[in-house]
């Protein structure tokens, strides 16, 4: 059968390509779905065009999500809200996009990957005439919770979380409400707390709040606020469950209310509620190896960056000798 390869530059364009093959109906993952692509092109890269390639065959469609930094070197279409990326490929064609996109740039930065995803890609992108440079840039915390009650997942917990968790719930009962459709009321303190908590800026509130706008009318949006006895909402957190998977998007309290340990009390609801009403058998905790993680989570799972560089172009030449250089100052300063 014949395929037939195209680079697409327009969210329109690449809508009337996907059809219905990147829909929710059927594409299990969030990251994988042309609604995640489009929310993060429009909003995180304003000034960047998407370099998509679309594969079809007539029978089956592959894609790789990128975006064209103007310099000749392809991003994947993943910022910090991006908690893994892939092609969404059909196996037997993962070469050929790859091939393709030799065509257009020189340098391909795919991030954030986990670890079957960085073998996959660093065999295919050898395969396909890339050289790689492979580094781990972050760690992805998880837990299985397949046929555990809360009280199971709770009672292999660290005793020291579960000894604060009951004196803080004991001496401040916190009004606690997880939001399952969108609210506005309930984001508007979402943004209140998130912008007097220790976080640092938001990268793009506007594209959380699309998210959580699109979740919520799909049912999948789980966003948790806990309230201080005067009714001042203190700690907020945004999940999304599907398919059996909870997935902690974003989570914050307000820096003065930190010593009633509002996020430990507002996760213990919203932990239950995942186990005990949506009997979910994995949860994720996003990226990120704060030590507050391993309390809750038991698998700690590396996250990977591949640089890919052309070697038969200037600019791919130039990029392997940079990396090069800078993997032997590496070495050359551990010894």
């Amino acid at each position: 059968m014949t395929a037939s390869v195209e680079w697409l530059n327009d969210w329109d364009r690449i809508a009337a390509a996907a059809g219905d093959t990147l829909d929710r109906a059927r594409q299990p993952r969030l990251f994988d779905r042309l609604d995640w692509y489009r929310l993060m092109g429009e909003h995180l890269y304003p000034g960047d065009p998407p370099s998509v390639l679309h594969l079809s065959d007539g029978a089956s469609a592959s894609w790789l999500f990128l975006v064209d930094d103007g310099s000749r070197r392809g991003l994947a279409l993943s910022k910090w809200y991006g908690l893994s990326w892939r092609p969404v490929v059909d196996e037997g064609y993962l070469d050929i996009l790859l091939r393709f996109a030799a065509k257009r740039h020189d340098h391909l930065v795919l991030q954030p990957l986990d670890a079957r995803e960085t073998t996959r890609l660093e065999s295919a992108l050898g395969r396909s005439g890339w050289q790689t440079f492979c580094d781990r840039v972050s760690t992805n915390w998880t837990i299985d919770v397949a046929g555990k009650s809360f009280a199971d997942y709770w009672r292999e917990r660290p005793g020291q979380l579960r000894s604060t968790a009951a004196r803080r719930m004991r001496r401040y009962p916190l009004g606690i409400r997880i939001h399952r459709v969108f609210d506005e009321a309930a984001w508007l303190d979402y943004e209140a707390i998130y912008a007097d908590s220790w976080k640092p800026d938001e990268g793009s509130m506007p594209f959380l709040r699309a998210l959580a706008e699109q979740e919520g009318a799909a049912g999948t949006l789980r966003l948790g606020i806990a309230s201080d006895d005067q009714g001042r909402a203190i700690a907020a957190q945004l999940w999304l469950v599907e398919n059996g998977i909870a997935t902690i998007h974003k989570l914050a309290h307000r820096e003065g209310a930190k010593h009633i340990s509002p996020g430990t009390i507002l996760s213990h609801a919203m932990f239950r509620a995942a186990i005990d009403e949506d009997h979910v058998e994995h949860i994720d905790f996003g990226l990120g190896n704060e030590s507050y993680k391993a309390e809750w989570m038991d698998t700690a799972n590396p996250i990977y960056r591949i640089d890919a560089y052309r070697p038969d172009s200037l600019r791919g030449l130039a990029g392997i000798g940079r990396e090069r250089a800078a993997r032997l100052v590496r070495r050359l300063r551990g010894r």
